[in-house]
C-alpha cells in the first residue's frame, strides 16, 4: 500500500513532499500535546536545545541550531527569561557574549517536554522495523550534510 501524496510525482518530487507533510505533522502534534504547558513550539525547542548542549550555548550558537535570525532568539530568550525559564549569563572568555542556561524551572519543563515528546515517538515508532528507521535516519542525516555543504 503506497502512502505517496501523488503516486504520479517522480520519486524525488514524492519524497520532497512527504518529508515536508512529514515534519510539518510531526511538529504540529507534538505542539498539540504540549499547548498545556504554556510555552509555544518555538520555546520548548528553544529550551529543549539548551538542556541537549554539553555546554552553554551563546545566543548566536542557539539561533544557528534553531534555523533563526539572532534578533529572533533574543526575543525568545526574553520572553523564556521573564518567565523564569532561562537566565542569560556573561561568558568567562568574552563578556560581550551572552550564554543562555536552563533556571530549575526550565529544567522542569524540559522533563515534562522530554516524556511527551518521548511517549509521541514510542506511538509513531513502536512496531517499525528497526533497520528500515536506521536507514531512513541515515538518509535523512546524509540529504541534511549535502544541504550544509550548499549553504
Amino acid at each position: 500500500m503506497s502512502h505517496l501524496p501523488n503516486p504520479g510525482l517522480s520519486p524525488a518530487e514524492g519524497f520532497s513532499m512527504a518529508l515536508h507533510a512529514t515534519a510539518r505533522e510531526w511538529r504540529i502534534a507534538i505542539d498539540k500535546r504540549l499547548k498545556d504547558l504554556g510555552v509555544g513550539q518555538s520555546g520548548w525547542m528553544t529550551i529543549a536545545m539548551i538542556a541537549k548542549a554539553k555546554e552553554p550555548l551563546s545566543q548566536r550558537a542557539l539561533a544557528d541550531l534553531l534555523g533563526i535570525e539572532g534578533p529572533s532568539v533574543v526575543s525568545m530568550l526574553d520572553r523564556l527569561e521573564r518567565d523564569g525559564l532561562v537566565r542569560r549569563e556573561p561568558s568567562p572568555l568574552d563578556r560581550r557574549v551572552k550564554l543562555a542556561h536552563l533556571t530549575d524551572d526550565g529544567r522542569a519543563l524540559y522533563a515534562k517536554v522530554r516524556k511527551e515528546a518521548d511517549a509521541f515517538r514510542s506511538a509513531m515508532l513502536d512496531g517499525l522495523d528497526p533497520a528500515t528507521l536506521t536507514a531512513a535516519a541515515e538518509l535523512l542525516e546524509g540529504l541534511r550534510a549535502r544541504i550544509g555543504e550548499r549553504l
